[in-house]
């Protein structure tokens, strides 16, 4: 196989953040908008995004936001039922982190910086470092 038909090892974490990524949206119940939100795209490229056959390229700060929203997810899992797991980041929430907002609409208004907040947030109530 000649080099330039092989996928590179980005591709492949691309493919398999989006694929993770976009059951987890499911799983939250999330809208199109609060999914691609999330991401930072739109909502077309959004759902160009979460086919399996896209061939875009996302950035290192989407990329980086999916790793987040997965681990995020992760620790939803871990720390709550899994009925409050998939509705937490949709449930209003007085903790520092949200001042009465939902999860999902405080990390949209505060992009990549407060999903790795609410990644390290969760993992500190969890018991991580």
């Amino acid at each position: 196989m000649e080099a330039a038909l092989k996928p590179r090892p980005v591709d492949d974490l691309q493919a398999v953040g989006l694929k993770a990524y976009s059951r987890i949206a499911d799983a939250w119940s999330l809208t199109v908008r609060e999914a691609a939100g999330l991401c930072d795209m739109s909502d077309s490229s959004w759902k160009r995004a979460k086919s399996a056959n896209f061939r875009g390229e996302l950035t290192r700060d989407q990329l980086l936001r999916l790793s987040a929203l997965i681990g995020i997810y992760k620790s939803l899992q871990l720390y709550f039922s899994p009925d409050l797991a998939d509705r937490w980041i949709r449930l209003p929430n007085t903790g520092p982190e949200f001042d009465g907002q939902r999860p999902v609409d405080a990390m949209i208004d505060g992009g990549l910086p407060k999903i790795l907040s609410v990644r390290t947030y969760l993992d500190a109530l969890r018991g991580g470092a």
